[in-house]
């Protein structure tokens, strides 16, 4: 049985927060930062939500104008993601993954340029990707572990889906039967329960290993 893992990459492999971060402390200034972060947070779902067909650079821009950058700056996000840094431990982790048998794909919010500017920066073979852009959806909506099942003939017996976001992934996942790590990099409460719960990426091939033995 081959056994797979896939991942989101936001927030799980590359260090989302500090990349929008960054950008919302240059536009709004250090003491607004942490809110205005905040609020993108609650309104990138909601862009989601209205329209699945945007484009993840089309969300991004929107959520910038709705926050009130500056005309000139709304793409700001979208230009700089190619530049966020994978978290230091993700490369080593996928890699020991992969060299125990596991086959890594992607399941992400995005669009197909930007991620694979992304995965190129992590500098690890994946198997597959799947991005909103490209089936008009986004996470927590079921089509790209729909989508997934559908292009690899991937067994549920033999998946694992790892993710730092219980509202996009953790909780859609648990929903659909499949086995969950949770990366809590946030520690956070964990609602609903992943089968396993790691702080970062260390230690993740055990954790595969003890979900789907070899």
């Amino acid at each position: 049985m081959e056994r797979w893992a896939t991942f989101d990459c936001y927030g799980t492999l590359i260090d989302w927060n500090a990349g929008i971060g960054r950008e919302l402390e240059r536009l709004f200034g250090a003491a607004r930062a942490g809110e205005q972060l905040r609020a993108y947070h609650a309104l990138e779902p909601q862009l989601q939500r209205e329209d699945p067909t945007r484009s993840y650079r089309e969300v991004m821009t929107l959520a910038l104008a709705r926050l009130g950058a500056p005309n000139d700056e709304q793409e700001a996000l979208g230009r700089s993601l190619p530049g966020w840094p994978p978290f230091p431990e993700v490369r080593a982790s996928l890699q020991q993954a992969r060299g125990r048998g596991w086959r890594l794909a992607v399941l992400s919010n995005t669009d197909r340029d930007l991620l694979d500017a992304s995965l190129e920066r992590i500098g690890v073979r994946f198997d597959d990707s799947i991005v909103a852009s490209e089936i008009g959806s986004y996470k927590p909506a079921p089509a790209h572990w729909e989508e997934f099942f559908d292009r690899t003939g991937a067994s549920r017996e033999g998946h694992v889906h790892v993710a730092a976001s219980l509202f996009h992934d953790v909780a859609p996942a648990t929903g659909l039967g499949l086995r969950t790590v949770w990366i809590n990099r946030l520690g956070e409460e964990p609602e609903p329960q992943p089968d396993v719960e790691l702080r970062t990426l260390a230690g993740l091939a055990d954790a595969l290993d003890a979900l789907v033995a070899a």
